[in-house]
């Protein structure tokens, strides 16, 4: 188990508990934070909020909290360093028991129905020394976590490895996490804020999912091709429908099958001129010239001399129809190949523009392949366009044809994958979406893939899983010891369970009433309970004179409780545990007689049973590991002071809580309550301070706030032993108090009565307190009280730690 309380750390939320924090609060003369310490004494008057903490504390002791708190906060530290609060109330290791009135409630239910009984609890039976012998050999095999000793330090030992184990598991795949979460959602460089991948609810599910599928064989990243042209797809918008270019039409196998025809055609000469067969060059000038001059002029243009009368026959008879017709075939063909060779570089007109840019490549290579075969074309044309000039100039002469290679199908080809590729783009504009959301998730995927070989995923998550699995190894030597220890405890829980005797449960509480309160008459009965004549436990009974009791007294009621209560710290899962104890102001206004005993019971059976090694030094082990009491009535807070080393600064701390209005806070006990402890010596310094207080702090309000109550009750223990008189009254001692000065009596009489009590002008609980009458009256009181005795005046003052100087 963990050690002492050392602080509420803070309340908020319950009751007159709104936001109370420790470190602002609890401070002492030098404002260092003041702490719980072995022993801790508070006081508060009735409905300041003891109980309150009180049921903070049980709340630790029952597993939960009262439903009546709306959204209750709370967090106690401990000694060590560990905390619990409302988050932990099942899953803390600290023993704690609380007497408070829920504790009453709880367990002795005779105070609300006379027919209830008591619950009953079991302590140590007797004549078990085997059993106990045995018990103690499994208490030193389980150990103690304190003393580091037996399992309990394997354990300790185990979780310690454990704990390193799983930090280094925890920050290693914390580390990892960072890196994904960071890639998926970094503002700057995460997929999700890439408008590229398309993803505004990427997340880390989402990148751990992306991870698996790249990590996979069936995988292939993309090269840097395929990358340009996903990128170039995503620029892309729909594009319109690319109309099919015109077939090609070749006219070049007719025009070969022509010009050979021709080239070789055979003619029948009638009575040729051989000077002109024999001149090609003149034959043509002579054919020329005679369209300039036939049926035009008789003399020749060139030399100027007649024409002879027989000439034209001449030349009828050389150039004959058929060589005429011939040449006029070859001229016609000609100018087919002229009109080709023209039409070829316009057949296939490829614009990029009207393409997606990821077909720029293909086409490009088009444009290239048809540029250079529609060139090789026109050049076989020109071919034969030669053969052709040639055969028209020789036109007599027959030539052999020789007809170039065509190129006619490796044009076809580029058409054709041409047109494969515009099919290809118009059906991409039919499922442009489509294509651009496998590009983004092509894209994306590649990035992940990237991103894991930067990061070495892959050996990340092998150090990663050798961490979790020597996490699981320490944690399942850790598991291991722990079910030792359950398997000790149970064995002795089985030991302690033949040891119980119930019946002695009540015999120590009527040992209380008995030997400390004098009680003969009043006891507890352990009455057995049977089912079918066997056993089945047992149940107390409130008894008086040895008959059931029925309508207790609130005092006797409270005295079996608080009986009670001392004798459950010794049942068997108590005793001998360090239990941390709270007892919540355990006298009431009908149990004064009783004080001196309740304050001796506690001390004797809590206080002065601890062990300690020498003076001035805590002890090493006892029966209870903390004690916290609190208290409304100064009589027993005197008492308390008289516990054994409540000098000893190390062992006791005692605080006092203020209400004010509707709140209340935490404080260190003032000096003068804390040596002196009488309510005369409260009242003066209350009175003091509202005399010296300064108007406008809020932290002199509650001595405002309570000025009416605290001079009332000041007064009348003052006058009454100042003027015994039975004869006089309060009216009556207040004006002999302060002599001549009517106008003092006058107004302190009035302050004390409407400020005391509201019954009858319920209205001045609504108005704001008159803080300067206040001041006016204290000052009244103390100036009064020093006139009339100086010697007592000082002395109080010295009693509430005001020196003579200060008074000044």
């Amino acid at each position: 188990m963990s050690g002492e309380v050392k602080k509420i750390d803070f309340i908020k939320n319950m009751a007159v508990y709104r936001d109370f924090q420790w470190t602002s609060s609890v401070r002492d003369n030098g404002n260092n934070i003041a702490e719980f310490k072995k022993i801790n004494i508070i006081y508060g008057r009735n409905y300041s909020g003891k109980t309150t903490l009180s049921r903070i504390f049980r709340a630790f002791e029952t597993g939960s909290i009262s439903d009546k708190y709306s959204s209750p906060e709370f967090q106690l530290s401990f000694e060590g360093g560990s905390t619990a609060s409302q988050k932990t109330l099942i899953s803390h290791d600290h023993l704690i028991r609380v007497f408070n009135e829920d504790f009453v409630r709880d367990n002795l239910r005779f105070i609300v129905d006379d027919a209830q009984s008591i619950n009953a609890f079991a302590i140590l039976g007797e004549d078990n020394t085997k059993l106990e012998v045995e018990i103690k050999r499994y208490e030193v095999e389980l150990g103690d976590e304190e003393e580091k000793s037996g399992l309990q330090r394997e354990l300790l030992v185990a979780r310690e490895k454990f704990h390193r184990a799983q930090e280094n598991y925890n920050e290693k795949s914390l580390d990892l996490e960072h890196k994904l979460r960071d890639k998926a959602n970094n503002a700057k460089t995460g997929i999700k804020y890439n408008s590229t991948f398309g993803t505004p609810n990427y997340n880390i599910n989402k990148i751990r999912e992306d991870i698996s599928t790249v990590i996979k064989d069936t995988y292939f990243p993309l090269t840097d091709e395929e990358v340009s042209n996903f990128h170039q797809i995503l620029k892309e918008d729909p594009k319109s429908e690319i109309p099919e270019p015109p077939q090609f039409n070749f006219q070049y196998t007719a025009i070969v099958s022509r010009a050979k025809e021709l080239i070789e055609r055979k003619i029948q000469l009638s009575s040729p001129i051989q000077e002109l067969l024999n001149d090609t060059a003149l034959e043509k000038w002579v054919r020329i010239g005679r369209e300039h001059h036939q049926e035009k002029r008789d003399t020749c243009a060139f030399c100027g001399n007649d024409l002879p009368d027989d000439l034209w026959d001449k030349l009828d008879k050389h150039f004959n129809q058929e060589s005429e017709q011939l040449r006029q075939e070859l001229e016609s063909l000609l100018r087919s190949i002229k009109d080709e060779c023209l039409r070829i570089p316009n057949l296939l007109k490829i614009k990029n523009s009207m393409f997606y840019a990821n077909f720029s490549a293909k086409l490009d290579l088009l444009t290239e392949q048809f540029s250079t075969l529609s060139n090789s074309y026109i050049d076989n044309l020109c071919v034969i366009k030669k053969q052709i000039e040639k055969r028209r100039d020789e036109i007599f002469t027959p030539l052999e044809f020789k007809a170039p290679v065509s190129v006619e199908d490796d044009l076809n080809d580029v058409r054709n994958s041409y047109e494969q590729l515009r099919n290809e783009s118009n059906k991409l504009t039919a499922s442009l979406s489509t294509e651009q959301s496998r590009a983004r998730e092509a894209l994306r995927l590649y990035e992940v893939y990237t991103f894991i070989n930067s990061i070495q995923y892959e050996k990340e998550c092998k150090d990663i899983d050798a961490l979790k699995k020597a996490m699981d190894k320490a944690k399942e030597a850790t598991d291991t010891i722990e079910q030792q220890i359950v398997i000790k405890r149970e064995e002795i829980a089985k030991l302690k369970a033949q040891l119980k005797d119930e019946s002695k449960g009540a015999d120590r509480v009527n040992d209380y009433l008995n030997n400390f309160f004098g009680h003969q008459y009043l006891s507890l009965k352990a009455i057995e309970e049977t089912s079918e004549e066997v056993s089945s436990g047992y149940r107390f009974e409130v008894t008086r004179n040895d008959k059931k009791a029925f309508h207790l007294s609130e005092g006797e009621c409270s005295l079996i409780a608080f009986c009670y209560f001392m004798a459950k710290l010794e049942d068997v899962e108590t005793k001998g545990n360090q239990p941390i104890i709270w007892i919540d102001d355990p006298i009431s206004s009908l149990d004064a007689n009783h004080i001196f005993f309740i304050y001796s019971l506690i001390n004797t059976k809590i206080v002065s049973s601890e062990k300690y090694e020498d003076a001035g030094e805590e002890k090493k082990r006892g029966c209870y590991k903390q004690l916290f009491i609190s208290t409304h009535n100064l009589d027993f807070l005197k008492y308390l002071k008289r516990l054994p080393r409540a000098s000893n600064n190390k062992l006791f701390q005692y605080f006092i809580i203020n209400r004010v209005g509707q709140i209340s806070d935490i404080k260190l006990m003032p000096k003068y309550l804390k040596e002196y402890v009488t309510e005369f010596n409260f009242l003066f310094h209350q009175i003091y301070k509202c005399a010296h207080a300064q108007a406008g702090c809020d932290e002199n309000y509650d001595c405002y706030y309570n000025f009416g109550n605290n001079a009332r009750k000041f007064l009348e223990a003052f006058l009454y032993y100042k003027y015994p008189n039975a004869n006089r009254n309060d009216k009556d001692k207040l004006a002999r108090f302060f002599g001549d000065d009517a106008l003092a009596a006058s107004l302190t009489d009035r302050i004390n009565n409407e400020f005391s009590h509201l019954d009858g002008v319920f209205e001045r609980s609504a108005l704001p307190i008159d803080v300067p009458e206040m001041k006016t009256v204290a000052k009244f009181i103390l100036r009064r009280i020093e006139e009339k005795d100086p010697d007592q005046y000082y002395a109080l003052l010295e009693s509430i730690g005001v020196t003579g100087e200060e008074h000044v």
